[in-house]
């Protein structure tokens, strides 16, 4: 391996999002660290995501295209990816969010000094004001789980890194990923994958840096602007279930702490706002079990939800 050698991959999924595209293309143009690859993935688009992934993959070398011709949703798109990349490390992107200039230098730089699995930074909401989408600030749960720096910590060490549970914050050496996988087939895929991986991991580093700015979009079509729908509802509790699975199973008990806070505190008031207003009383039925479950858990009485981070649901 050369020094001008790509380091990492960037798995970029997409459907349907020409509108936010090329911003998110931009974002990995505009890399200080520039020895990067990206395999963009049109998961069935109807619009003109194709055409405008194939674009960047004929005039750039670094880019490479996949087109599905019906959408086999996101989960399944990131797995065809991981399963192409062949450089060191790999990361991921949805489509309609955007790198800010330093993320790949700050997490490869981190993973390349520490040897650590993988490298996880902050992210930002970015919210459309006017006719442009501004980022906002870095919200106090992302901030625990990313501030200060640790370098090869543990989740044990560090039990609200569990907070942190997006796939395209990170950037993970590829080897890491020789047994691991998204689930298919359901929304809410990052939730259990990022548990395995904070509970798989022999360290892992963490950064205060913001690497991502995730778009709310003002259409509400994103999967996690749509929980008043129950299938989305469904998944949406059984990642929250499953993610808390996974770190009981590994003997985190202070990490499961950590989340049943987190749930009650930012998941659980949103749905019950949903839930009263709700057409289908079997909404609020699912809501109600749900709690119901997580006040039964061993670790609900050491847990102490901080009312003051339903605030930060504004922005």
């Amino acid at each position: 391996m050369t020094a001008s050698d790509p380091i990492v991959t960037m798995i970029v999924p997409g459907r349907d999002i020409a509108a936010f595209a090329p911003a998110a293309l931009d974002s990995l143009r505009a890399q200080t660290e520039q020895r990067w690859l990206a395999i963009l993935i049109d998961d069935g688009s109807l619009d003109a995501t194709g055409e405008i992934f194939a674009d960047a993959a004929a005039s750039d070398p670094r880019f490479r295209m996949i087109r599905h011709e019906a959408s086999r949703g996101l989960g399944a798109a990131r797995n065809i990816g991981i399963d192409l990349v062949d450089t060191p490390l790999l990361g991921f992107l949805d489509g309609d969010d955007e790198l800010t200039p330093t993320a790949l230098a700050r997490l490869t730089d981190t993973l390349a000094r520490t040897g650590s699995d993988f490298a996880a930074g902050a992210y930002v909401r970015s919210r459309l004001q006017g006719d442009a989408y501004v980022p906002g600030r870095v919200q106090p749960w992302i901030e625990a789980a990313t501030s200060p720096e640790r370098l090869a910590t543990t989740l044990s060490a560090h039990p609200r890194a569990s907070a942190n549970i997006v796939a395209w914050s990170k950037v993970s050496r590829t080897e890491f990923w020789s047994d691991l996988r998204f689930p298919e087939d359901v929304s809410y895929e990052d939730q259990i994958v990022a548990q395995r991986m904070y509970t798989r991991a022999r360290a892992f580093d963490v950064i205060p840096d913001t690497v991502v700015c995730w778009r709310i979009r003002a259409d509400g079509t994103s999967i996690t602007q749509s929980r008043a729908e129950r299938p989305v509802l469904r998944d949406y509790l059984a990642a929250l279930r499953g993610g808390i699975r996974v770190l009981h199973e590994a003997g985190a008990r202070d990490a499961v702490t950590a989340r049943i806070e987190l749930i009650l505190a930012m998941d659980v008031p949103p749905l019950v706002a949903i839930a009263a207003n709700h057409p289908d009383p079997q909404y609020a039925a699912e809501v109600d079990a749900f709690v119901d479950e997580v006040r039964a858990l061993p670790e609900f009485a050491a847990a102490t939800p901080d009312p003051d981070l339903a605030a930060a649901l504004a922005w």
